[in-house]
């Protein structure tokens, strides 16, 4: 398992955007149980799942952000954090991209391919903690042994949470600088599974390429204005 971990840790930046654009291709374009009234309450669940996650990844990230995101491809930590949100869960970012993930699947709409990603998604990241903690238990000790016994690897456990926060200030700079591309990605995908959906059940007319023009437009003036301000250390993460 922590073989495998490093394997998906080194190339996981890769591997979800692929397999997501595969699941895409995969499902063929339909209405969640052929109706459009469905299919938009199946998308409104998904979307909370989605925002779900990714305000969890906000929270965590604007209160302590973790410094594990590895050096030359491997897993790397230069300090134990143990505060915000890792004060309550020790994986909160992997946690939200899990829900994100689930949350993308739902909105897809199709049955196979929830009941075979959404496992496999959490087995990829069971992997990638195994590999973690095994590089973490040697490079901390008794420090990770105590960390962990108090707190739990997957589900948050948030009493406390204000206490713990208390003292902090959230930082929105660095939630716009680390999360951005994140953000963004996620909003552009649910923009083309739209689409995707219904030109495959009704077409995309010519009216629908004018508001679909208008959101990318503005995903993509928001994100080169996030990208510039970061790129200009006009934000501090």
């Amino acid at each position: 398992m922590i073989a495998v971990g490093q394997f998906f840790f080194r190339f996981r930046n890769a591997i979800f955007p692929i397999a997501m654009l595969l699941a895409v291709l995969l499902a063929s374009p339909h209405y969640s149980f052929g109706s459009h009234t469905a299919d938009l309450w199946v998308d409104l669940l998904g979307i909370a799942v989605i925002l779900a996650g990714q305000a969890l990844r906000i929270l965590t990230i604007g209160y302590e952000y973790i410094r594990r995101g590895g050096r030359e491809g491997r897993v790397y930590a230069n300090e134990l954090v143990q505060g915000g949100v890792f004060a309550h869960c020790r994986n909160p970012l992997y946690l939200g991209n899990i829900l994100m993930v689930a949350g993308f699947l739902v909105v897809i709409g199709t049955g196979w391919l929830i009941a075979v990603g959404l496992p496999l998604v959490i087995l990829v990241y069971r992997a990638i903690v195994a590999a973690e903690e095994d590089y973490l238990s040697h490079q901390f000790g008794a420090a990770y042994a105590a960390y962990c016994g108090r707190v739990n690897r997957w589900l948050p456990d948030w009493k406390g949470f204000a206490e713990s926060v208390g003292p902090m200030r959230f930082n929105w700079q660095r939630v716009v600088v680390k999360e951005y591309g994140t953000f963004f990605a996620s909003l552009t995908a649910l923009l083309v599974i739209q689409v995707w959906t219904r030109f495959g059940e009704e077409g995309v007319a010519e009216r629908d390429w004018i508001w679909i023009a208008g959101v990318g437009c503005l995903l993509f003036g928001g994100y080169l204005a996030a990208r510039t301000l970061k790129k200009k250390r006009l934000l501090h993460g």
